[in-house]
């Protein structure tokens, strides 16, 4: 899916092209390239995944899967990790797991690299929650700092090590803290 000038898009033109590598996203009749995650991106994305799903998976509540195309509300987004829960989870005729994800997901989480634009990445996550999404994060590397979007409510400021970030209702037992999330990037020798 490459960017292609000025030109506008329809969506269904846009899912008609093939994926490409950094991900595009379709937004607003535009086709707008992710940025290829760096190491603190990378990293955090890394291990979210897998510590929400050691919770959540196992007992059947969700799934947190990476980078998953979601298609929602005239959008197609690709957020660094979007979490459904269980009953959520689109499936095929034969029961697996489905390819297309036409649904906003349950929880949202975006990482920002040094290049993204703040309010582009806000703006992903509230068209989310207008779209039926429980919870937004917005992760900030550089600055330590964690927004969270609870649906409904005003977004929440996360910068102390000890605090327990929010999660959604249906994620009963996962306990985050920002120590947790930022303790990842240290490299001890």
């Amino acid at each position: 899916m490459v960017q292609t000038s000025n030109k506008r898009f329809t969506l269904e033109e846009f899912l008609a092209l093939p994926e490409t590598k950094p991900y595009c996203e379709y937004i607003d009749g535009q086709i707008i390239p992710k940025p290829m995650p760096q190491g603190k991106h990378s990293t955090i994305q890394g291990e979210l995944c897998p510590t929400i799903n050691s919770v959540i998976k196992v007992q059947k509540m969700g799934w947190a899967f990476p980078e998953l195309r979601c298609t929602f509300g005239g959008r197609s987004i690709v957020p660094d990790v979007a979490v459904f829960s269980w009953a959520r989870i689109p499936v095929d005729e034969n029961g697996d797991i489905a390819n297309i994800f036409a649904a906003a997901p349950d929880w949202i989480i975006e990482i920002l690299s040094p290049e993204q634009s703040h309010t582009k990445v806000t703006k992903k996550i509230l068209h989310a929650l207008n779209h039926g999404t429980q919870m937004g994060w917005l992760i900030d590397p550089d600055e330590r700092f964690i927004a969270a979007y609870p649906a409904g409510q005003q977004p929440l400021p996360f910068e102390e090590i000890e605090s327990i970030l929010p999660v959604p209702e249906f994620c009963q037992g996962l306990q985050l803290t920002v120590g947790n999330i930022f303790g990842w990037l240290k490299v001890t020798l």
